[in-house]
């Protein structure tokens, strides 16, 4: 039986594929008040409004192309019980090939009915070369499938849940400051070897591996260390 491999990921693994991160120098936080348009009040002061902002980053998400730490965790496929939770709202995991992804913060690609949340609808990419479509097949008003600021995250649950079972944590390209998701490593259980990769890692438990590398570089290194036989 092949070893449960949980991953979670931040921006960082989508930063190498050219996808603008928020809180970075130059990020998207500095040319948007981050309330007005990630935020459940700013969405129902102006709702036009969030959906071109949200528009604009499909626009961009459509240009990304995965880039080698994706393909990288792909492969890990291969030897391990593979499962991502990731913080990205990008579809690049996916595009990658990844199997099972659990996306804490929504998907970029979709919306769902204000009136029937449990309505989610699947945008086409020549859907977002235009203004977007703020109502759905029945008539009712539409919102991005993003879990909001003032929002609760309702897949956090079920990613405590596959943390709880790994056989080996691994953190990739996160600043470890955004909760819950920075939370997840509390619920490794005691023993179970966890990595993590950044270029500027933040402080981790003891015991923790840390890789100071970008996610590119960083994943191929996790690889080879993922290969050695275990001394004992």
């Amino acid at each position: 039986m092949k070893k449960k491999l949980v991953i979670s990921t931040g921006a960082g693994i989508s930063a190498e594929s050219g996808i603008s991160t928020f809180r970075d120098a130059g990020g998207l936080w500095e040319k948007y008040p981050v309330m007005d348009v990630c935020s459940a009040d700013g969405f129902e002061r102006n709702p036009a409004l969030v959906h071109q902002f949200y528009n604009d980053r499909r626009k961009q998400l459509l240009e990304a192309k995965p880039n080698a730490a994706h393909y990288g965790l792909v492969d890990l496929e291969k030897d391990y019980d593979v499962y991502v939770i990731t913080q990205n709202v990008d579809d690049l995991h996916e595009r990658a090939g990844q199997q099972n992804v659990l996306h804490l913060h929504g998907e970029l690609m979709k919306v769902r009915s204000l009136t029937h949340p449990e309505r989610v609808y699947q945008l086409k990419p020549e859907a977002c070369a235009t203004t977007p479509d703020t109502r759905d097949q029945y008539g009712d008003p539409v919102r991005p499938h993003i879990v909001f600021f003032q929002e609760a995250v309702p897949n956090f649950e079920p990613a405590t849940e596959l943390v709880a079972e790994a056989d080996i944590f691994v953190v990739i390209g996160t600043s470890l400051n955004v909760y819950p998701a920075a939370a997840l490593i509390n619920y490794v259980r005691p023993g179970t070897p966890i990595y993590y990769i950044d270029p500027n890692p933040a402080r981790v438990p003891a015991g923790v591996t840390v890789i100071a590398e970008p996610a590119t570089r960083g994943v191929a290194t996790l690889a080879r260390l993922l290969s050695q036989p275990i001394e004992g």
